[in-house]
């Protein structure tokens, strides 16, 4: 052992444990973003082979996939610099969620502060959709599935879908003026779906259609659910961004932890960086220090 008195690794034990922290929670979001990319690839391939029109709604296979490409990349990025200390990708990660976090907070925040416009702006985008249902099935599918579970039709009210050439009142044909069947009431949950139940129904009175569709519009509907479940919300909202927070802590106590071990122990070169072979030999024993802790100086 040295005769400097120094602090050795195996006294400082916290060092350790924030590396061991590091790394696995940068190799489960890593994990996690590639097994999201994998999935967003192949959504991504069987739309193509399905796709009749290049829609102007963003579908989820591409979300997927830049979400995916984004976690991937972020996540390797921890697990390399939780590897070898290095302190120029230790701060690119943090930074990096740093500026995550603070994009969905100040998201949230904006579209609560301008409730009216996103409301509006999800309106147009939902219309716009309508436009092309029938072409784009990502957008069907996803309408479909909102107009079931919340018990909706269409974007801000059911005369959304008359912007549908299918749906319009000057089209020919059964779906004439008339909406998709998923707008329809079903009296049992196993009955067989009449897809002709909307019939016409863009002619006649809101009232008149109570019991024939269901009247709210989807976004209504959403914003509704939002409230009645606000501690789901408040639940999935926290666990979206208090990983991430925690991240960054944990990766700014490490970064703090790898300065101290610079300034006790002297100049530390990450191997990443450096090419010579020689400066690489000369800091095994140091490299070897950190991982087994106790190990023996030697001279």
């Amino acid at each position: 052992m040295s005769n400097s008195g120094e602090i050795r690794y195996c006294h400082r034990f916290s060092y350790l444990v924030l590396k061991f922290t590091l790394f696995t929670y940068a190799i489960i979001w890593w994990l996690i973003g590639g097994f999201i990319l994998a999935i967003g690839i192949y959504a991504e391939v069987e739309r193509q082979r399905y796709k009749t029109l290049e829609g102007l709604f963003l579908a989820p296979a591409v979300i997927l996939i830049l979400l995916g490409i984004v976690m991937f990349v972020v996540s390797f990025i921890g697990v390399l610099a939780s590897l070898r200390d290095n302190l120029t990708l230790l701060k690119v990660f943090m930074y990096t969620l740093s500026v995550c976090l603070i994009l969905e907070l100040l998201g949230g925040i904006l579209a609560l502060a301008f409730r009216n416009q996103t409301v509006e702006l999800l309106n147009k985008n939902i219309r716009r959709g309508i436009v092309n249902y029938y072409d784009d099935l990502d957008f069907k599918n996803i309408m479909d599935f909102v107009q079931t579970k919340f018990k909706c039709c269409g974007g801000q009210e059911y005369k959304d879908w008359s912007v549908n050439m299918y749906h319009n009142c000057s089209a020919r044909g059964p779906l004439a003026c008339g909406v998709p069947y998923t707008c329809c009431l079903t009296t049992k949950p196993n009955e067989v779906a009449n897809t002709l139940c909307g019939y016409q129904v863009l002619q006649k009175e809101r009232l008149d259609l109570i019991d024939i569709i269901h009247i709210r519009g989807c976004t209504d509907a959403f914003i509704i659910w939002l409230t009645d479940n606000y501690k789901i919300m408040a639940g999935l909202l926290l666990g979206i961004l208090l990983p991430q927070f925690f991240g960054v802590i944990i990766s700014w106590l490490y970064i703090t932890r790898v300065e101290d071990a610079i300034s006790e122990y002297g100049h530390y070169t990450d191997g990443l960086l450096s090419s010579s072979s020689q400066s690489r030999a000369a800091k095994k024993q140091g490299h070897m220090a950190k991982w087994f802790m106790c190990m023996p100086e030697i001279d």
